[in-house]
């Protein structure tokens, strides 16, 4: 195979890339062993925690050598990988958006986490470099010198050059083998670029790199399989390449490399959206609380914000004008920090730890348009999975989400932005206010208060973006986890 460290889409990078990248690989070689030769078995076996809501089967590695430790098999006429990592929330959140469109679409979706397998050298340089990114997030939030000085240049023009793609596909060449086994005609999505570039590496017949972010950057880049992208904007800077080598003019991308799909979203939410929509628009015009879902990151770095907004809503909650949803993930120790940072919260406040079958009973009883919710309902599960599915299953019957402008900037409700992590979600919040389904980014607390008062005070904002999400959906903006699919299937012919 062809180093894909030394040419990207026709651009030879220099000699001290090349060197830089071969230095980077062997560095971890050092750090973590070489496992190129392991033989790890692979089984499939129900997720306990979504096999059920999405039809959800995980793709389980033996050690080397052991024999597997299960017997599921891979159904390789239906079966369709979604590839992905645990790096904050986002990742996990777009894999079950195209496992449930999978399943929508009579597919079987096996769910393979690069981060799952610790006795692999593969998980254990992503989990390094998931340590150093979390790290960065909370420390982006915390010093104003080290965010302008280092974290946004990183996020927004480090990881867009294509130096920075010559190296993480080098190193992906140690992530290759945990597809050693898997059957090599089972498409392949990724939903982070280091799944499909080890994909492409493993010799992976159809592999689909599946981008999340509005602003280009050849981070994303996994060459060897087929990109899709969530809007027109992202579709023209990454078909040439834009910005990628400085001011230098790149070799485009080969024109059937990209493929623009629309909004990665679950099929749960999708083919709700009239109903979630005018139930939102009910609740306002009859004077019931207002129903906004705060969600934390997975980097757990927004708790200020979060303590900022109960607080201004404290009144509101007392007086029946206002209720909250706070999913907190699996940081347990964020709950004890809001308690700390606003007085009063505590006696309205119920919790919901660690239970997930009582979480969705919640989530299906507020649709009901005959329950009266009220209070502040806060939610912890360490469960991974249950800690990102929960936002999902709220978000269906809440009417304000607020959110940072990550993954969640494409979801089909209505939104206010917080101030952002990393400069490449600015482009998030932009592209949603463009499609009139969320705010502008509020890049301070003051701000993000105003948005939250207009929302509880007036009947436009609420109104005006449930009729854009409405109409979002007749020109299929929301269709792009189903079109994902059917363009992975598609490749087998």
């Amino acid at each position: 195979m062809t180093d894909k460290s030394m040419v990207i889409f026709g651009n030879r990078m220099t000699g001290s890339t090349i060197k830089k990248s071969a230095r980077s690989k062997k560095k971890f070689i050092r750090k973590f062993g070489d496992d190129s030769n392991a033989d790890y078995r692979a089984w499939t076996e129900k997720n306990p925690s979504i096999g059920d809501l999405l039809g959800v089967y995980n793709v389980c590695l033996s050690g080397d050598g052991k024999p597997a430790g299960g017997d599921g098999v891979f159904d390789t006429e239906k079966g369709i990988i979604v590839g992905n990592i645990r790096m904050g929330f986002g990742h996990y959140r777009i894999s079950m958006a195209m496992a449930s469109c999978a399943r929508a679409l009579g597919y079987v979706p096996y769910w393979m986490d690069l981060n799952g397998y610790p006795h692999t050298t593969c998980t254990k340089v992503i989990s390094s470099q998931n340590d150093l990114y979390s790290m960065g997030s909370r420390l982006s939030t915390k010093s104003r010198l080290f965010n302008k000085l280092f974290w946004e240049p990183m996020n927004y023009e480090g990881f867009r050059q294509l130096s920075y793609n010559s190296a993480d596909q080098k190193n992906a060449e140690l992530m290759a083998p945990v597809y050693r086994n898997i059957p090599k005609d089972i498409p392949v999505i990724g939903t982070h670029v280091w799944p499909a570039q080890a994909a492409v590496h493993a010799g992976m017949k159809y592999v689909v790199n599946a981008i999340p972010d509005n602003w280009p950057m050849a981070l994303h880049f996994a060459e060897g399989s087929v990109h899709t992208i969530q809007t027109q904007y992202a579709y023209q800077g990454y078909r040439i390449c834009n910005g990628m080598s400085k001011k230098k003019v790149n070799n485009p991308m080969p024109q059937d490399s990209l493929v623009y799909t629309g909004h990665y979203i679950d099929h749960e939410l999708v083919s709700n959206i009239e109903a979630d929509c005018s139930a939102r628009i009910s609740r306002k015009e009859n004077g019931k609380p207002m129903r906004f879902l705060l969600t934390i990151g997975g980097a757990g770095a927004q708790k200020e914000v979060f303590a900022a907004i109960i607080n201004e809503l404290m009144p509101d909650i007392r007086d029946g004008k206002a209720m909250l949803y706070v999913n907190i993930g699996d940081y347990r120790n964020v709950y004890d920090d809001l308690l700390a940072m606003c007085p009063g919260m505590d006696g309205l406040t119920k919790t919901h730890f660690d239970n997930w079958e009582e979480t969705g009973s919640f989530a299906e009883k507020a649709l009901d348009p005959g329950q009266d919710i009220s209070g502040i309902h806060l939610f912890c599960h360490s469960n991974i999975f249950e800690a990102v599915y929960c936002t999902n299953l709220l978000m269906r019957s809440c009417d304000v989400l607020v959110t940072k402008p990550s993954e969640l900037s494409f979801y089909p409700v209505p939104k206010i932005f917080i101030k952002r992590i990393g400069g490449h979600e600015m482009w998030g919040a932009i592209h949603s206010a463009e499609m009139g389904d969320g705010t502008l980014e509020c890049e301070d607390i003051p701000h993000t208060l105003q948005m939250i008062r207009l929302f509880k005070d007036e009947d436009m904002p609420l109104r005006n973006m449930c009729e854009n999400i409405i109409n979002n959906k007749k020109t299929g903006l929301y269709d792009g986890a189903y079109k994902v699919v059917k363009t992975a299937m598609g490749m087998k012919g």
